[in-house]
């Protein structure tokens, strides 16, 4: 246990455990973008699905468990992390010149911030129906939920915003993850940061176009 506390304690074991945890978020937004795309086969399809979880109650709340505990580990690995950076180099910069850098790297604390109010948001939203903007929620009927929720501008606005923000966020943590858990050497070229880029550019396409169809009127 001491060393385990030990590791954790360094720079190193933070990344791994970031690393470790936003593959475990990766995977969780690929299952979900599929299950969201069911919107398009009409409502039996996606409402199926949702009533399949719910009667599903160990692997649901399972699967919930596990996600809390990547999310609360990843926040807080990240906030160490940029405390301990800061720490090392009290004074910045006088000029920075970002030659490596993406905007996806520069991006991902505003970024996560933004994800992190958006999935509290979301769960509000569309899952307890505590936020009803449309007026209307049903546990039972999700499709209505969804294209009620989504006719509304400023709604569908806000989950376009936060993908955005969520492929960079997938796009530089999948590739740096596999880099931090040492799966993948360092390489000019590295195969895995083609790879995350695509995989981003899915995730992102996606999740906006549940959305986008909704508001413009393909999908009522």
């Amino acid at each position: 246990m001491g060393r385990l506390r030990r590791f954790y304690a360094s720079m190193v074991g933070k990344k791994v455990v970031m690393g470790v945890t936003g593959l475990i978020g990766i995977g969780f937004v690929i299952l979900h973008s599929l299950g969201n795309l069911l919107v398009f086969r009409g409502p039996a399809a996606i409402n199926s699905y949702s009533h399949f979880l719910k009667s599903s109650c160990e692997l649901l709340w399972g699967l919930r468990i596990v996600l809390i505990a990547a999310v609360i580990l990843h926040v807080t690995a990240a906030v160490q992390l940029t405390r301990q950076s800061r720490a090392a180099r009290p004074i910045g910069y006088v000029k920075r010149d970002p030659q490596a850098a993406t905007i996806a790297s520069r991006t991902m604390r505003w970024g996560g911030a933004l994800l992190l109010v958006f999935i509290v948001l979301h769960i509000l939203h569309f899952t307890t129906g505590t936020i009803r903007p449309a007026g209307v929620f049903s546990h039972e009927d999700v499709y209505t939920n969804v294209v009620a929720g989504f006719r509304i501008w400023w709604v569908a606005l806000f989950y376009v915003v936060s993908m955005i923000a969520l492929g960079f966020h997938v796009f530089h943590g999948a590739w740096s993850s596999v880099r931090s858990i040492g799966v993948s050497p360092e390489s000019p070229e590295p195969l895995h940061h083609r790879i995350s880029l695509a995989l981003a550019i899915l995730i992102w396409a996606a999740f906006t176009a549940v959305p986008v169809a909704v508001f413009s009127g393909l999908v009522r």
